[in-house]
């Protein structure tokens, strides 16, 4: 019989293996100052491009005098207990009759987190003869959810109608096999790519196949639509999402996040979402505090106005100029390049140290080996100053990574990895 962390001595995984490298520079980076557009990083300034505080509400004044005298008068603790025994107000009930009107839906309710909180609505809403149709570029919390189903899954090629409609029919010839149910699921925004979920087109399919939808819309919730209601708002499609969920942490700069749907959709998912039926109340000075947000949300569109112009000043910049920004219907900015993990490593550090430049490194496993994604989250507080600085240091790093550059200085990482 083997060790149980035998696994562990031997392989540390695709990013593990890189940890000694990488670690406290790559990832786990520590980012000092006020939330911002620029801020410290090892003791230097740099732009920061790799905070999810898209209307720039984390250190707004108003915000933090809010939260601050939440904090006070509440304290971090109350509510103690889960909602259902002991930990429900009714500024809890007020803010979730906000949100459901907001987002245009009957009811809506609070959830501690947004990771577990997808996973455990996923859990709720399907038993062992449903069946799970999902887009395979979902979220790592969609897959966990759908991890714990006991029933059957497919997923369909990314934002690909023929083949998530190729997957409904299997799914419904199974379901009346079963006597079960489907469950489509896609992102409103899909965080990495920038792309908006086809959510126009898989509602149209209702008319063809019976099926409940819903969408994770973490990345469209208060920048996608009219007045920010997300990705079914921009698409005009809110009525046929079933199911919508939005957390807190991007737009509203916060912890904490919510689902709505029909009356009677909520009813049930709260007397049976594990997540929150067993584990404490979402404290008193975050729903304070998201309140105040959701509010400045509603009645200070110049938020949403100041991202935008920086996203398409941003997005079209790096456009002209000729990169790779695939095809974001987002604020989500990805940037293509080419080039193996020491040379991203190589890159980045040559952003961050001679440029002042912060974003996000994605690499193999989460984009296929060969490819680099830098990935660039405009917000409201950033200026076109920033943006004209960044686009010069990505013409210089490009021009380097293509001549060989960086490759000649990785090549003493590479080979310590590969021993």
């Amino acid at each position: 019989m083997k060790d149980l962390f035998d696994k562990i001595y031997r392989d540390k995984g695709p990013l593990g293996k890189w940890a000694s490298q990488a670690e406290g520079y790559f990832v786990f980076p520590k980012l000092e100052g006020q939330i911002s557009n620029r801020m410290k990083f090892q003791g230097k300034d740099v732009i920061t491009w790799s905070i999810n505080d898209y209307l720039g509400l984390a250190n707004h004044p108003e915000v933090r005098k809010v939260d601050a005298e939440a904090g006070v008068a509440y304290g971090s603790a109350y509510p103690m207990g889960a909602r259902m025994m002991s930990g429900h107000t009714e500024l809890h009930e007020k803010l979730q009759q906000e949100l459901a009107a907001f987002v245009s839906k009957e009811s809506a309710y609070l959830l501690n987190f947004g990771y577990q909180g997808m996973v455990s609505t996923i859990d709720a809403l399907v038993g062992k003869d449903d069946i799970i149709v999902y887009d395979v570029d979902a979220h790592a919390c969609i897959i966990d959810g759908v991890r714990l189903h006991m029933g059957k899954r497919f997923t369909y090629k990314h934002n690909n109608i023929e083949s998530l409609e190729k997957n409904l029919e299997r799914a419904t010839k199974m379901a009346e096999q079963t006597g079960g149910g489907i469950l489509v699921i896609s992102e409103g925004v899909f965080g990495m790519r920038g792309e908006q979920g086809r959510l126009k087109e898989i509602v149209e399919l209702k008319k063809k196949y019976n099926f409940r939808f819903l969408v994770d819309d973490a990345h469209g919730f208060g920048v996608l639509g009219k007045t920010g209601a997300g990705a079914g708002e921009e698409q005009g499609v809110q009525d046929g999402i079933d199911v919508y969920f939005a957390t807190f942490a991007k737009s509203l700069a916060s912890t904490g996040a919510f689902i709505a749907a029909d009356q009677e959709i909520i009813d049930y998912l709260k007397y049976n979402l594990r997540s929150q039926m067993f584990a404490k109340s979402l404290q008193m000075q975050l729903v304070v505090g998201a309140l105040k947000r959701l509010d400045m949300l509603k009645t200070m569109p110049e938020l949403k106005n100041k991202l935008w112009e920086n996203t398409n000043a941003l997005q079209s910049g790096l456009r002209e100029r000729g990169f790779d920004i695939g095809t974001t219907q987002s604020c989500v900015t990805p940037v293509y390049l080419e080039g193996s993990i020491p040379e991203a490593m190589a890159l980045v550090r040559d952003l961050r140290e001679n440029h002042g430049i912060f974003c996000s490194i994605v690499v193999y496993p989460v984009i296929p080996k060969g490819l680099i994604l830098l990935r660039l989250i405009p917000t409201a507080t950033h200026t076109l100053d920033d943006v004209t600085e960044t686009l010069d240091a990505f013409e210089a790093i490009r021009e380097r990574l293509v001549n060989g550059t960086y490759k000649r200085l990785s090549a003493s990482v590479t080979a310590s990895v590969d021993k």
